[in-house]
């Protein structure tokens, strides 16, 4: 018989961030990807037919959200076919990309399936976002593929790095003038990432902010929210000023948990920060869950999606714990202040993911009715 904590668990999807290349064809000064920095040697891709049978592998973990990453995804030479393999396995494809080949690639993409698309801004002028990726004239080429992204139906998230080129007061005119419906901010990273991930740049002057200067962003952020719909939950951004002072963190990471990362060895880690990997994703099935609830990084994706699944895996916890007869801790670890900001950070996503589907569905909608105007109108004339 299936105890009811394994039920709940199963409840609460999983998601995992994907890097299909450790090639780029930018240059950003906080990402040691930049090609011009010559980290990257023997550019690496991830092989299709692998990575189709390791979907299977990570559905059975609850995956159900998979984000594809680099390097550069675009350059992957098969990355429609990646796209339409996970969508196919009844899981959500995303994907983070500079834009430089979103005009080429975003029909494609649409079509595999693409469920999410994301795209990097550096700055709230385009001048100094183009000469930080070192791609001139890359705005034209992010408006024509959000143009497209929005004629299919595809939600458009602004992912955007905390650094000495934002001034988060003059965001919001370029985020509207682009046509992105959300943003959402990572977290600067100087410090080498313990995985293959080279999200990071130790020699960075942009991102090497002090604790005011990252107390400062972070309230920004909070601010903006007022302005322009932000994804990352404002308890988070709390907890990582916490974080930033050395104050005791409110809810842990579960990344090893409901978070992975698999890299384009198909290497699984519970995060990118940890030093060593699980193991290879073919092992999954027999590998542990981590449970440690760590607090060691502020790397957005994994601390903010923890927020938000936090409620649910302490009901896990705590019906594991009933089934035990522990009901003291089971209470405990149910009845808490990280049990209630979790459900009111995942009550306000609830509604700005409802607001994206609502969206999404219109989106479609008016591309379905153009689609069918054009083709009356071409059988009006050829009769």
């Amino acid at each position: 018989m299936v105890k009811i904590s394994e039920r709940v668990d199963r409840l609460i999807p999983a998601v995992c961030d994907v890097s299909v290349t450790n090639a780029c064809n930018a240059t950003c000064d906080f990402c040691s990807y930049a090609h011009n920095k010559g980290i990257v040697r023997d550019r690496r891709w991830i092989d299709p037919a692998d990575f189709g049978r390791a979907l299977p592998i990570l559905r059975r973990r609850g995956v159900r959200y998979l984000n594809f990453q680099g390097g550069e995804p675009l350059l992957h030479p098969r990355i429609d076919q990646l796209i339409a393999d996970v969508a196919n396995a009844g899981m959500r494809p995303a994907l983070i990309t500079n834009g430089w080949l979103l005009p080429q690639k975003i029909e494609p993409l649409a079509a595999a399936g693409l469920g999410t698309l994301l795209v990097s801004i550096d700055s709230h002028s385009m001048t100094d976002h183009e000469r930080n990726r070192g791609l001139r004239g890359l705005k034209g080429r992010i408006l024509s593929g959000l143009g497209v992204a929005r004629q299919c139906g595809i939600p458009t998230v602004a992912s955007i790095t905390m650094s000495r080129l934002v001034d988060y007061e003059k965001l919001p005119e370029l985020l509207l003038e682009l046509g992105f419906d959300v943003a959402t901010f990572s977290y600067p990273r100087r410090k080498p990432l313990g995985s293959s991930s080279l999200v990071y740049s130790k020699d960075s002057a942009l991102v090497n902010l002090d604790s005011e200067e990252l107390q400062i962003g972070f309230e920004s952020i909070k601010r903006l929210k007022t302005r322009f719909p932000i994804l990352n939950p404002s308890d988070s951004l709390s907890d990582m000023q916490r974080h930033v002072r050395g104050d005791v963190e409110i809810v842990g990471c579960l990344g090893g948990r409901k978070y992975f990362y698999l890299d384009w060895n198909l290497d699984i880690w519970r995060c990118e920060a940890w030093n060593e990997p699980m193991g290879s994703v073919f092992e999954l099935d027999h590998l542990q869950n981590h449970r440690d609830r760590c607090t060691k990084c502020m790397m957005s994706c994994y601390r903010d999606a923890s927020v938000l699944m936090h409620a649910g895996v302490a009901a896990v916890d705590a019906a594991a714990l009933m089934e035990g007869g522990h009901t003291r801790a089971a209470l405990k670890t149910l009845f808490n202040k990280s049990v209630v900001l979790s459900l009111k950070s995942a009550w306000a996503a609830k509604r700005q993911i409802r607001t994206l589907s609502q969206i999404a569905v219109r989106r479609k909608s008016h591309a379905k009715s153009r689609q069918a105007s054009g083709a009356s109108r071409r059988m009006t004339l050829n009769a």
